[in-house]
């Protein structure tokens, strides 16, 4: 069996129609479809490591071993949703900002194509009223002290149904298609996409990227938890966030806190009875 025979024509990607749709000079010019892998990661790290230029794009219908953060699985049925990787050469400076510009470059896309706003829970979630719409996956390859190149694995589920997925998502889950209430094309939100990601990549104001991320941002002045990864849990009060992004929280006894990376659960106040 083919590549191609694994999904039926009416459920794959048009990639012509996303190709039509792009307004970008590099990211997604070179676009790689397959209708089947592994993971997007995985092929474009290879292809990273082959020497594919800036702005290369992986996109498959389906991923039989997609992942998302601290090794978790990431359900990816075929014909469903966006998983998409990016491969990017980015300076030291442009690195940092990618856990910035993915997130917004992403409810970018969604605002552009649907009425809806999502927001961003920090550091990687795209969310609708707290429920996971998408997800975002940072790697970088570094050499003699500068990025290689980075990956940013992008997530997004458009007519994604989670309910048969129960037992393997481990948090509340929704999609476009939930949300809005009837199934909705992935090319256009795909092309929204990267073209998003181009335009707030070569965003040369700092301030107004930050400002965006940090208006969509719904962690914020928020009791929360922050999960280390060695499994150190610490409670305290959202304050706000860095210019690289990291999260400033403040704990019961006023001392502040900064976390680069984390699980972040928000706390529910007890309502008084």
């Amino acid at each position: 069996m083919s590549n191609h025979d694994m999904l039926p024509p009416d459920q794959r990607l048009d990639i012509d129609l996303v190709r039509s749709r792009l307004r970008t000079t590099e990211v997604g010019q070179n676009l790689h479809y397959l209708v089947r892998t592994t993971s997007t990661m995985d092929d474009a790290r290879r292809l990273a490591e082959e020497g594919a230029p800036h702005g290369t794009v992986v996109v498959a219908d389906e991923q039989t071993a997609g992942r998302g953060t601290k090794g978790r699985i990431w359900v990816s049925p075929p014909g469903q949703s966006i998983h998409t990787t990016l491969i990017l050469r980015p300076s030291i400076d442009e690195l940092k900002r990618l856990s910035i510009i993915s997130p917004v470059a992403t409810t970018d896309a969604v605002r552009e194509t649907t009425s809806l706003q999502p927001t961003i829970k920090w550091p990687n979630d795209i969310q609708m009223e707290h429920r996971k719409m998408g997800g975002i996956l940072i790697e970088a390859d570094w050499s003699e002290g500068q990025p290689g190149y980075a990956l940013v694995g992008i997530g997004l589920n458009v007519n994604f149904d989670p309910a048969p997925w129960a037992t393997q998502i481990d948090r509340p889950a929704t999609s476009l298609m939930i949300e809005l209430g009837q199934r909705q094309r992935r090319e256009p939100v795909l092309a929204a996409l990267l073209n998003a990601f181009e335009q707030r990549y070569r965003q040369s104001g700092a301030a107004e990227l930050h400002d965006t991320w940090i208006s969509r941002l719904n962690t914020l002045n928020k009791d929360v938890t922050v999960t280390l990864t060695g499994g150190e849990a610490i409670d305290g009060r959202a304050i706000g966030v860095d210019d690289a992004g990291a999260l400033i929280v403040e704990t019961a006894d006023g001392a502040r806190r900064t976390f680069i990376a984390g699980e972040v659960t928000l706390r529910e106040a007890t309502a008084p009875g």
